[in-house]
């Protein structure tokens, strides 16, 4: 396959890429800094700029752009990066596939879509597939704005798969790294009262995931998280016997909310018990199911 990827210097792309090349896929970059190889291509989604033709050839996108979303206080500036950026970037890359579709309506093109878990905001112990509304909290409304980006696409016969990513368990992933150090020393703990779901995946089932809906009959909505969500408690005990250190020192509540605001009580304080009902009905593989084994993985 001829394959864009969008994103492609972050974690899941950059593992990705190397996958899809490993495999003898055609890959190119779209990046927004002067190219340096003959498979990089410069586009400008702050702009809505992309080369007219580009992805006339190409059989499918993978769209992982997108500001990253850091454990800081969510200033008024740094939401709107996290909304534009992902909204601009999915609308221009939409777009630019609808005019690729109009002028060649016989070749069968895919838009895999970064989205996030965060759609269906905090929604407790329910279960929660594809099919459940949003939440109203600032990254769920990221979320559904950031999914409609794609109705261009959609509506020029493209097919559109729309990635809602848990937290992705790797060796260089912010989350492996931070509770890496911090349980290392001998200070982890439950954060909050632990009761909130932590939907994980495995970088290795993620970037599974997405070379599997390149081709599988799937559109629409796929909670890209492992079968077997766990709560933060489940998962700081794990995380302490994979590192073989105690697991003790609980941190408040209040302490999370007031030094990360918006953002830990939405993503650290908050959580979804995520079932990946998509993808297995797809018949995917996971290749992690259970967490022990993941966070070796990472670990190692």
């Amino acid at each position: 396959m001829k394959i864009a990827v969008t994103g492609a210097s972050g974690l899941i792309g950059t593992t990705l890429l190397e996958s899809l090349r490993g495999d003898g896929h055609e890959v190119l970059r779209l990046v927004r800094r002067t190219p340096r190889t003959a498979d990089e291509h410069r586009w400008d989604p702050q702009h809505r700029r992309i080369a007219p033709g580009l992805l006339d050839d190409v059989d499918a996108v993978v769209n992982l752009a997108g500001a990253p979303i850091r454990p800081r206080p969510w200033t008024r500036r740094y939401r709107e990066q996290l909304l534009t950026s992902r909204v601009d970037a999915t609308t221009t890359i939409s777009e630019a596939l609808a005019a690729a579709q109009a002028a060649d309506p016989t070749r069968r093109r895919v838009l895999v879509n970064a989205s996030g878990i965060g759609y269906y905001g905090d929604t407790g112990d329910t279960p929660v597939r594809e099919d459940a509304p949003p939440g109203g909290d600032f990254l769920a409304r990221v979320c559904v704005q950031w999914e409609a980006a794609t109705a261009p696409a959609a509506e020029a016969g493209v097919r559109v798969v729309l990635l809602r990513t848990g937290l992705v368990l790797g060796a260089d992933a912010l989350l492996v790294k931070v509770l890496g150090l911090v349980f290392r020393l001998g200070l982890g703990g439950r954060l909050g009262s632990g009761r909130q779901y932590w939907p994980w995946v495995s970088l290795a089932d993620e970037v599974g995931a997405i070379r599997h809906l390149l081709t599988a009959d799937v559109s629409g909505p796929v909670n890209v998280t492992a079968p077997t969500p766990v709560t933060n408690a489940e998962f700081t005990r794990a995380l302490g016997r994979v590192l073989r250190r105690p697991t003790r020192l609980p941190v408040p509540a209040f302490a999370i909310s007031a030094g990360l605001g918006e953002f830990g009580r939405a993503s650290v304080l908050g959580g979804q018990r995520a079932v990946p009902a998509a993808l297995l009905d797809s018949g995917y593989a996971f290749r992690h199911t259970d967490l022990h084994d993941a966070l070796r993985a990472a670990l190692r």
